[in-house]
């Protein structure tokens, strides 16, 4: 009999088929990559930005993680949108 665990290629497992097998990263990690403070990123987090997973069922505080792919296609959504771009254009002033 072997010592070693059994293991089920991904592939296999009907548990994974279809998920991303990109790992999940820490607030901090995710903050870090998109050049914000940790806090932004939480309330956009809380807002509902797309790559955020809660985890748990606590009602006060929540852990959140993170796939930096999706956060980067999330905010490359949000800079593709015509609005947006006029809005952020140096060119043309100040939105107020």
């Amino acid at each position: 009999m072997s010592t070693q665990p059994s293991r089920i290629a991904r592939s296999q497992s009907p548990y994974l088929r279809g998920m991303s097998t990109e790992p999940f990263v820490s607030a901090d990690e995710a903050a870090s990559f998109l050049a914000i403070k940790h806090r932004y990123l939480l309330a956009l987090a809380r807002n509902g930005i797309a790559g955020a997973y809660a985890l748990g069922t606590g009602t006060v505080r929540k852990v959140w993680v993170f796939r930096l792919s999706e956060l980067a296609a999330a905010i490359a959504g949000k800079n593709s949108d015509p609005k947006m771009r006029e809005l952020c254009d140096p060119a043309s002033g100040s939105p107020r």
